[in-house]
């Protein structure tokens, strides 16, 4: 870690608090090491990548312009203004990005949206509140795609863009721009097929002209007693929206994302002690904020409402240094998006999430957690259902913030899958 003087090398610091979260203080490490060299690559390209986690999107594009300026032909300024694009419903720019790089098929999808709004909202109404059909063991809506007949789909945020069910997606004629693969839980990979929809309804909101992907879904309907899941409801259409997942009532409130709107729901939750959680978000949906497992070291956890019956799992060195005993006894065989996976049940005694706390919380463990290094820092865990089952939970993406409330009075299910 030390140079050739004998002091510690201002690039190594940056980069180990980027990669351990401390992002922070990471930003001012790069912008000193910046002053010293002001077409630095690397640094450029990570200061844009930390503005792009933190939804600063005109920072974000400063500095990987910058970075394009001084390696023109280098790939990763690309990549990352394709995300900043995107999400901002930027299309066109989006995929001018992905095709530098080769990324030809996802570049067409969204090319295919020209002369309409991406994720438009019809109508004049600005808050939307949609009954979860069951809560456990994860929120289920009635959906209709395409204004087809209305059809079970799922909540789950460690999906990005809406999921349909590939035989689904064949009932309704969607169209295939190409295909990717996915990994899902423990490893496990699958195959995913870009599409588009004209239009997604909840309730009385209806958005329109929407990127989607098509994945065998049905497969997990048997988590649910039989009810037929025909698709997923995943981050990206939550973050157009000031969304509320209020497991308490059995309901998801989607807010159009104005000042008016977040203004009136502080003053609704002022006097209910709201948990407020800073939060950052890589790629699409990975969205990451500081926890703890028992009195282990902090570290980021991804918010992934998908477990289903269970609030917690994570990397095996995030677990040993929590001093988490497996239930090796007890192994099932889970389903995840990419198929079964084995999985082996524990308990966290206590489970930290910014400066929310809960106690017992049911865990479970696959042997891979490919999720741990995959987008340049550590994420030790997934923290997901049960935590979050007594609580009203706002995504909160104008301020970058989880909003916690809590509501003691609802029993929540015991279901474990």
């Amino acid at each position: 870690m030390k140079n050739d003087s004998g002091n510690f090398d201002p690039t190594v610091i940056a980069n180990i608090q980027f990669q351990t979260g401390y992002f922070v203080d990471a930003k001012k490490s790069f912008l000193k090491i910046l002053k010293e060299n002001p077409t630095d690559f690397q640094t450029l390209v990570l200061l844009g990548n930390i503005a792009l986690i933190s939804n600063k999107f005109k920072e974000a594009e400063k500095w990987l312009k910058k970075a394009m300026k001084v390696e023109p032909e280098e790939p990763a300024p690309h990549a990352l203004l394709a995300e900043v694009n995107y999400r901002q419903d930027k299309f066109k720019e989006a995929a001018d990005h992905l095709r530098f790089y080769g990324i030809d098929d996802m570049a067409e999808r969204l090319e295919s949206f020209k002369g309409s709004v991406p994720y438009q909202i019809e109508g004049e109404k600005t808050v939307f509140k949609v009954k979860m059909e069951q809560v456990d063991p994860l929120p289920i809506v009635k959906v209709k795609i395409n204004d087809h007949k209305e059809v079970n789909f799922l909540v789950d945020t460690g999906a990005a863009e809406i999921m349909i069910d590939a035989d689904f997606a064949k009932e309704i004629k969607l169209e295939s721009f190409g295909e990717k693969t996915g990994v899902f839980a423990g490893g496990q990979k699958a195959t995913t097929y870009l599409s588009k929809i004209e239009s997604i309804s909840l309730g009385n909101l209806k958005v329109q002209n929407i990127p989607v992907k098509i994945l065998p879904v049905r497969p997990v309907s048997q988590i649910f007693g039989g009810t037929q899941i025909d698709g997923i409801i995943g981050t990206v259409l939550f973050y157009h929206f000031i969304t509320t997942l209020d497991y308490p009532k059995g309901e998801i409130i989607f807010r159009k994302q104005t000042k008016e709107n977040l203004t009136t729901l502080e003053k609704a939750i002022e006097n209910k002690k709201p948990i407020k959680i800073p939060f950052w978000m890589a790629e699409d949906h990975f969205m990451v904020a500081w926890g703890r497992v028992n009195k282990g070291e902090r570290t980021l956890f991804f918010l992934d409402t998908g477990l289903a019956g269970g609030g917690f799992t994570g990397a095996r060195k995030t677990l040993d240094d929590a001093g988490v005993k497996l239930d090796e006894a007890n192994a099932f065989e889970g389903i995840g998006g990419g198929g079964k996976v084995k999985a082996i049940p524990f308990e966290v005694e206590e489970l930290t999430f910014g400066d929310a706390v809960e106690k017992n919380i049911r865990g479970v463990f696959t042997e891979r957690f490919p999720i741990e290094y995959s987008v340049g820092f550590r994420i030790g865990g997934i923290i997901s259902h049960q935590f979050f089952r007594h609580y009203a939970l706002t995504f909160d993406f104008m301020k970058m913030r989880f909003i916690l409330v809590k509501n003691k009075k609802i029993k929540a299910s015991t279901q474990t899958t």
